[in-house]
């Protein structure tokens, strides 16, 4: 085959976060012939990469807030990854904490149980489109430029990269000035005596020293959460604000920024708080966290109100319960707004559809939504659900040869349910 010669596939998957796995499988285990494309060596997304952990809660609440574990809301791959997670001791008591080394094992041999064609170290940089339809892709590689064909093309790539290079309106950031959620580099602290760790203590003491401008970090406190590995702490607790992650030089500085901010907050650690006297700094991601980017404008957009009165649309997808969650894109302060207890919402197939596509769909955190309900569903249960609610859609489109818009909401959920997925 010569290096111009496209290869076709029933569906193109670019993005190998938990969102794409997810399209991926769900349209490969119905007989499509599936590529999926990721720029790293691993799946997982920023699970991986970004060490986002640990998952966010996936069942419904109480009216006190607590979780009710017999009412989850995200099952479906999830849940066999979360199974598998388990049964490999990678999963913590709480079924949220879990280990990303064994996650990108089990997502390697899940694609392969299920026939996923993977195409590791695969940036894409191109797109060619005529008219509604995407007609092909330029994946650049170790062995140069490659072009790929598909029936559908699912975008799984967290920042709408491939509706935007093929030229679908996206939006960016609030609507009011266009600043997104501050970005987060995640870190770990080994060594860590836990049992002498004061964490009020600690946030006291941070914040007066932020007051007196030792702390230039601007998050208003300390977040950290268990690992699962003994003495090792995980911090989510930077924030890098007022840079856009679709502009280079903006990312650029944003990834040194919060190297900046990494190093503050470990030296604050370890000469002040009781327990860290000994600590060491472990690591940071790999890539800088990101909570909201480009999102599409598609064939419904979701709103706050759709979210916080548990809208149960026809052609859903996917269901949520994580509260809106709007870190200050200006600084300090993050805003809370809980999703009403003892329910959920739901997001349909048409925000997952840009306006004017015929063949393409999109998985995971863009979806055509305001700002505001878009900090709700960007989180890992809920997106792998999106994904796996696109993937069968895009299956049902392949085997009646429509666009992905057209697909009966009826047996789209008869398929989701053959596989306990919920919407």
């Amino acid at each position: 085959m010569s290096r111009n010669t496209m290869k076709l596939y029933d569906v193109i998957v670019v993005g190998g976060g938990l969102a794409g796995v997810a399209a991926a499988i769900s349209a490969a285990r119905e007989g499509a012939d599936v590529m999926l494309l990721e720029r790293y060596g691993f799946l997982g997304g920023m699970a991986v990469s970004g060490l986002v952990n640990p998952f966010m809660p996936y069942w419904q609440f109480d009216d006190e807030r607590n979780i009710i574990y017999g009412k989850p809301v995200n099952q479906g791959v999830f849940s066999e990854v979360i199974q598998q997670l388990y049964a490999m001791g990678a999963l913590s008591d709480n079924k949220k904490t879990f280990h990303e080394e064994y996650l990108k094992l089990i997502l390697d041999q899940m694609c392969c149980a299920y026939k996923v064609n993977v195409r590791f170290h695969s940036l894409l940089t191109d797109v060619k489109r005529n008219g509604r339809t995407i007609e092909g892709i330029t994946v650049s590689g170790k062995d140069g430029n490659k072009q790929y064909g598909a029936k559908i093309f699912v975008d799984a790539t967290g920042d709408a990269d491939l509706t935007a290079f093929a030229g679908f309106e996206c939006q960016v950031g609030r609507e009011e000035d266009g600043l997104c959620q501050p970005m987060t580099l995640c870190f770990r602290v080994a060594n860590v005596d836990i049992s002498k760790w004061d964490r009020k203590y600690a946030n006291e003491l941070y914040q007066l020293m932020q007051k007196q401008g030792t702390i230039k970090n601007p998050r208003e406190n300390i977040l950290t959460f268990p690992t699962m590995i003994d003495n090792v702490v995980h911090f989510n607790s930077t924030r890098i604000v007022g840079n856009i992650p679709i502009d280079p030089d903006g990312l650029t500085a944003a990834e040194m920024e919060g190297r900046e901010q990494v190093h503050e907050l470990f030296r604050f650690m370890k000469m002040h708080i009781e327990g860290f006297k000994n600590s060491s700094l472990l690591m940071s991601a790999a890539q800088i966290g990101i909570r909201e980017s480009r999102r599409i404008v598609g064939d419904y957009t979701l709103c706050e109100d759709d979210l916080l009165n548990c809208c149960k649309f026809k052609d859903s997808i996917a269901r949520g319960t994580y509260d809106i969650d709007i870190h200050n894109p200006t600084g300090t302060g993050t805003v809370i707004k809980e999703i009403p207890a003892n329910d959920y919402y739901t997001i349909p197939l048409r925000a997952a559809i840009p306006a004017g596509s015929d063949n393409l769909v999109v998985a995971g955190r863009p979806l055509s939504s305001t700002h505001e309900a878009h900090s709700s569903f960007r989180v890992m249960p809920i997106t792998t659900s999106i994904g796996e609610g696109v993937g069968c859609a895009a299956a049902l489109a392949l085997k009646n040869q429509i666009p992905v818009r057209q697909v009966n909401s009826d047996e789209l959920h008869h398929l989701m349910d053959t596989h306990k997925a919920l919407y």
